[in-house]
């Protein structure tokens, strides 16, 4: 599979160093990280064409994904004024 967008190293590619920090030392965050990953992978193989899925279904998942979003920017925002 070719490279899959909206990945939150290339969405957070200047904070390299707090994204890795919030890896190790904030379980909330890996969580968070971890589903946002798991989703947006899933949206990738849609758009992909590599699963299928109804337009339904496709809504829910960039509606979660952008939630979760929200949450790890919301974190990384905090890191980043703490920092």
């Amino acid at each position: 599979m070719a490279h899959t967008p909206h990945e939150l190293g290339a969405v957070f590619s200047k904070d390299s160093a707090i994204l890795h920090s919030l890896k190790m030392n904030n379980p909330h965050f890996v969580k968070l990280a971890d589903k946002y990953h798991e989703v947006n992978r899933e949206v990738h193989r849609i758009d992909a064409e590599v699963e299928a899925a109804s337009d339904d279904r496709m809504e829910e998942l960039k509606k979660e994904r952008l939630g979760l979003l929200d949450q790890i920017t919301a974190i990384v925002n905090e890191a980043r004024s703490a920092a």
